[in-house]
């Protein structure tokens, strides 16, 4: 068999995606579409109260209700084995190991599943379950100065300290202390979480929508104590995921329906019930202290975050992380603090820390370039580190000044009047702000499979997911370059546990370290190929394994990193913010696909416009659980709200990284608040430390007067 050279390299190239038509014809079929014989349906049954026990479910009426088939709940259904570590390196979050006791820590706790042979029958009978409980007090308000904060015990490093903070604090010149909220943030992705389990031949296979088939595969096969070869996760299409589609309470309760009824059973949450078990992003309350000299320089760095958690399961939104990479000082200090709550556990979303702590400290460095009289590009150029600040580790490519100086010049920054609240355009005013941005490039160990057709062509396997981002395409651009081929002769498969493990579709991670598997089997593959040689029927098929080949990479500092401009128009009157234009340039390695990569840059933009000015998820503290859990009640950035933004990047090219990919599907988001926060201050002369910029908190503002850029809302 031989291989034809391509007449260009296909990675680099915009390329449509390879599923599109099936997408947008409907060929494509996701989790909660697919057909099967016998089909059930279940559905879950959340708390109304937000902390207690349950002490009685009325099964009985529901059960005699048309088409009901069962009622699971702490009372019948199985025991699930939870004690164990999982892939992220955590325990699993009890909200997802259902109906082991009679607990309710939070509102919107499944109590029970109903399931029928329709799914409006079971929707009825779940809404018809009567369930009383013995109600207790709960605490659900995250406070700077809350009684119960601690200090999490694992996981990253929860704190960093270097230098006598104190100290330089109070020697430096210039200083800024100041706090910084953001708010709970919903992953609200178009596609809900939707599962359907069946056994078959003694093998229990799950269609889901997921960021890992084998993730999942092996939590389910944990969980149920089964022989993980026994245990099939199919996922192959997405809607969205954004860090919340791991394992949740549907994939648990569709296996538990379909081991009691042997036949399928789908569970598909509603919208309502996402706000409680899908996870979120926690609120955080931040403080930002800087010490500098006069022109700047940074002597003393300090950032600390809280952030809640539920009482069942401790998780971290690390959002004081982003400034052990970028910024340096003699003294520099950084916290994570939590506060254990009576809410639903949060968990990874797009850009976990990275996005809440940006907004923080970047708003914190445009606050000190005021004070000092510094161009706020100029500041962070000042302080760029030659080193990791925390690690001590040289960065394998760092070209944030790129990112500002491309910036600048095409934004127009050079000829900005620094001084604010001067520009105005009839009843706006307007101005324009800039911040940095960084995120993580890391690698999983990942396996991949290829095989050479006897008909020339080659099938890609591996147990990759595409949330939406292009990744197929992606990597049949980078497998047809590693088999020295054209893209229309390979076929990627993925969404497979059976294909073997391979990372998630998370952290930025996802196509860096597939990328690493599938060209490191095509490599072998085309040593093994004879040119002429005929093929056996079946192929030849190599596996790759990175897990040996991730150990030897040198240890460095890998982050994408990118500076974000915007110009605002406020309106003091209404209190209306317009983002008129945006453009955020980014060093994010090599760029596989450009359509597709400046479709997640812009996408990630554009949920920046949505954190700044939109997004918040309002507890009732009272009843504890959410106001209007619904798109209706949770605002998100629409069309109308982006009316001019660009997305581009710079050469950013590491000689000593094998894959030379950084991940992109994060870094677009970091620092885009921050960005149009300091946009405000510039217009307006007042700064805002709370997200989001309400229109009562700019009126609010406003009615203060008149006192110059010292005020603050």
């Amino acid at each position: 068999m031989t291989t034809t050279p391509p007449a260009r390299r296909s990675v680099g190239t915009a390329r449509t995606r390879v599923e599109g038509r099936d997408k947008v014809t409907g060929a494509a079929r996701y989790a909660a579409e697919i057909p099967f014989t016998g089909l059930a349906h279940g559905w879950l049954v959340l708390s109304t109260i937000t902390r207690g026990r349950i002490r009685d479910i009325r099964t009985a009426p529901v059960l005699d209700m048309p088409g009901v088939l069962t009622v699971l709940h702490h009372g019948n259904a199985p025991r699930l084995h939870t004690d164990y570590v999982g892939l992220l390196g955590v325990p699993p979050d009890p909200a997802a190991c259902v109906f082991q006791n009679d607990r309710v820590p939070f509102a919107g706790w499944p109590v029970a599943l109903v399931v029928a042979e329709t799914p409006e029958q079971a929707r009825e009978a779940a809404e018809a379950l009567a369930v009383t409980y013995e109600e207790e007090p709960h605490d659900t308000a995250l406070t700077a100065g809350h009684r119960d904060a601690y200090v999490p015990d694992g996981g990253m490093p929860t704190e960093t300290s270097k230098g006598d903070l104190e100290a330089q604090l109070a020697t430096s010149p210039v200083v800024v202390d100041e706090e910084y909220t953001t708010p709970e943030e919903q992953h609200s992705m178009m596609e809900p979480h939707a599962a359907t389990a069946r056994w078959d031949g003694g093998r229990l296979e799950v269609v889901d929508s997921n960021q890992g088939a084998g993730w999942v595969q092996g939590e389910l096969a944990t969980l149920f104590s089964l022989d993980p070869s026994t245990v099939r996760v199919r996922s192959e299409h997405i809607g969205g995921g954004f860090g919340s589609k791991g394992l949740r309470a549907h994939q648990v309760s569709a296996v538990m329906a379909a081991t009691a009824l042997d036949r399928p059973v789908r569970v598909v949450m509603s919208r309502r019930q996402l706000f409680s078990l899908a996870g979120y992003r926690s609120p955080t309350v931040q403080r930002v202290r800087l010490g500098a000299d006069p022109d700047g320089r940074l002597r003393a760095l300090e950032h600390r975050s809280l952030n809640q958690t539920s009482q069942v399961y401790e998780f971290v939104e690390p959002s004081a992380g982003v400034a052990r990479v970028m910024y340096d000082a003699p003294a520099h200090r950084t916290a994570h603090h939590l506060v254990r709550l009576d809410v639903p556990s949060p968990t990874w979303m797009r850009a976990p820390g990275e996005a809440p702590g940006s907004f923080a400290i970047e708003v914190a460095l445009d606050e000190l370039a005021e004070r000092t009289g510094t161009d706020p590009i100029e500041l962070r150029l000042r302080n760029e580190p030659d080193v990791g600040p925390v690690s001590g580790l040289p960065f394998s490519s760092r070209n944030l000044a790129a990112c500002f100086r491309e910036g600048a010049r095409r934004f127009g920054w050079p000829d900005r009047d620094p001084r604010p609240g001067l520009r105005r355009e009839g009843h706006w005013l307007l101005g324009t702000g800039t911040a940095a941005a960084s995120f993580g490039a890391g690698a999983a160990p990942s396996t991949a499979q290829i095989t050479a057709e006897a008909d020339g062509s080659f099938t890609v396997r591996i147990a990759a997911a595409d949330i939406g981002t292009g990744a197929r395409t992606a990597l049949t651009l980078i497998a047809a370059d590693a088999l020295e081929t054209t893209p229309e002769r390979v076929r990627v498969r993925i969404g497979d546990s059976d294909f073997g493990p391979a990372m998630i579709a998370g952290g930025s991670m996802g196509t860096r370290s597939w990328a690493w598997a599938v060209t490191t089997a095509a490599r072998e593959l085309r040593e093994r190929l004879i040119p002429g040689a005929a093929l056996p029927s079946d192929g030849i098929t190599v596996r790759s394994d990175t897990t040996e080949a991730l150990r030897t990479l040198t240890r460095k500092e890998r982050h994408s990193f990118g500076a974000q401009f915007a110009e605002v128009a406020v309106d003091t009157t209404t209190g209306e913010i317009r983002v008129r234009r945006m453009l955020g340039i980014f060093a994010a390695g090599r760029i596989v696909n450009p359509l597709t990569a400046r479709n997640q840059l812009l996408g990630g933009m554009t949920w920046g416009i949505s954190m700044a000015l939109h997004e918040e998820a309002v507890r009732d503290h009272h009843t504890g659980a959410h106001y209007a859990p619904d798109l209706a009640g949770y605002h998100v950035a629409t069309h109308a709200d982006v009316p001019h933004i660009e997305a581009d990047w710079v050469d950013d090219h590491d000689p000593d990284d094998p894959v030379g990919i950084k991940g992109i599907g994060e870094i677009g988001i970091v620092g885009a608040a921050a960005a149009i926060t300091n946009a405000v201050w510039h217009a307006t002369g007042t700064r805002h430390r709370n997200l989001p910029l309400r229109p009562d908190r700019i009126l609010t503002a406003a009615q203060k007067g008149t006192g110059g850029p010292t005020r603050d809302a």
